[in-house]
């Protein structure tokens, strides 16, 4: 399909195709015209020079005397022309002899009419070729020859016209099949040019399609051969991926090894502290807990950081939904909380996916879900939903529930509302930041169990 939005390549390249088609067919049709027209009447002024020189040829001249006895000469016509329309009065076909003093002889067509005369002295020939009006108002073609013949005094005018009519109206029949002839071809080859760009910027739409693959999970790589103008882009392409992947995994490393590194001088350092009675061993458990959670909410969110918007991260929601509703059901058999799960498949018929790494996917909705099962009164509810081309997933349980007034709080500082309760209390915050993270958002709402509804919109995947 064509694409229509103004920085199309493909419509930049159709459009200045078109553009010097149609310019280029315009000079031709210009040229082809001019040269056509010319030719018609270079046959059209031949064929009144032939007839002009059979006028001369058949003229003949006798010598004869006026009334007051002064010797003239006469001219006549040995013989008439072919053509009978010089016998047709008003036919459009005349000829003509003068003299100084003016016509001599003209063809019965003419009738009482004359031809206007003309100098004809500017040719070396003596010939000359023009447009007039003809007696009844008709466009003629006039060849005209000043010559001096042996015998007779002065100069001699030979003037023949023809209707130029129905050579004006060849040129214009041809004009108007020529603009059709070159209208069509010029149709024939914007279409063949945009044949030639569809097929030209095929590997363009091949490699956007494997880059929609690779978007989707479907695909780690280019997939194809493409033409060696095109494949070191995508060798190039291919050579970024692996290098994004390979820095992810090595950010994914030292964050883990950061994590491990920092938490086990902290478990030594909580543990002395345990042992030592008084304020300064309060004091000192207190700042571990919170160095814990600190490096809790920071490792999740430079994990996240480094995984999210990489192309080809996808994960279907609903295994890992089940896998930890099974983790989550037996961790807190004791109370019975029971898990329902709603939801999987989207309005297309495929399993919902997140556009994003599985790790990342369990730990939101691991800390979701457990906060879920601590405050439930024995129930939870997962829904899983598509909703304006996102992923939405709705936990909800049927515990006390929050305060308005308190969900803010919650999310702004991740405070813990009931040390009684097993955590860090960072759980929704960290949610929250790997969320924003992945451009998705998290949400705190009233249940209609009766409890919380947290609802986490996080980008789909294709």
């Amino acid at each position: 399909m064509l694409s229509v939005q103004g920085n199309s390549l493909r419509l930049r390249l159709i459009a200045m195709a078109a553009l010097w088609c149609t310019v280029a067919l315009v000079v031709a049709w210009v040229v082809l015209s001019a040269l056509f027209a010319d030719q018609v009447r270079r046959g059209f002024d031949d064929r009144l020079a032939a007839l002009l020189e059979g006028v001369v040829a058949a003229s003949e001249w006798e010598e004869q005397e006026d009334a007051s006895q002064t010797p003239s000469q006469t001219p006549s016509l040995r013989r008439p022309l072919p053509d009978p329309r010089f016998q047709q009065p008003l036919s459009g076909w005349y000829w003509q002899i003068s003299d100084d003093s003016g016509p001599l002889l003209r063809s019965r067509s003419l009738w009482d009419g004359t031809l206007p005369k003309v100098d004809a002295q500017d040719r070396k020939d003596g010939r000359i070729f023009q447009d007039i009006v003809g007696p009844n108002g008709l466009p003629l073609r006039m060849a005209v020859q000043r010559l001096t013949l042996t015998g007779v005094k002065g100069a001699i005018l030979f003037q023949l016209a023809g209707d130029s009519t129905a050579s004006k109206a060849d040129i214009t029949r041809f004009d108007q099949l020529l603009a059709i002839a070159l209208v069509v071809l010029g149709l024939g080859l914007i279409a063949a040019m945009v044949l030639q760009v569809q097929i030209g910027l095929r590997p363009l739409a091949q490699i956007g399609r494997s880059l929609a693959a690779i978007r989707a999970g479907r695909a780690e790589q280019l997939q194809g051969a493409f033409p060696s103008e095109i494949q070191p882009l995508a060798d190039e392409i291919d050579t970024l991926l692996g290098h994004q992947a390979a820095v992810i995994n090595r950010a994914r490393g030292h964050a883990g090894d950061l994590a491990h590194a920092l938490k086990t001088p902290l478990a030594v350092l909580g543990n002395e502290a345990a042992e030592v009675e008084g304020a300064l061993g309060a004091q000192v458990r207190r700042q571990v807990v919170e160095m814990r959670r600190q490096v809790d909410r920071h490792m999740a969110r430079a994990r996240t950081a480094a995984a999210a918007g990489v192309l080809g991260a996808r994960c279907e929601v609903r295994p890992v939904v089940d896998e930890l509703a099974r983790v989550l059901g037996r961790l807190h058999q004791d109370p019975g909380v029971e898990i329902t799960i709603e939801g999987s498949v989207s309005e297309g018929g495929a399993n919902v996916a997140f556009a994003g790494e599985r790790e990342d996917l369990q730990e939101m909705l691991g800390n979701l879900m457990d906060n879920a099962c601590q405050w439930a009164g024995g129930s939870v509810r997962i829904q899983i939903s598509v909703r304006d081309g996102g992923l939405v997933i709705a936990v909800d349980d049927n515990g006390p529930g929050l305060p308005p007034e308190r969900r803010a709080e919650v999310l702004a500082r991740g405070g813990r509302l009931d040390e009684s309760k097993p955590g860090s209390g960072l759980g929704l915050t960290i949610v929250a930041d790997m969320a924003e993270l992945y451009q998705g958002a998290l949400g705190l709402g009233k249940s209609d169990l009766g409890g919380l509804s947290v609802r986490l919109t996080l980008p789909l995947a294709p």
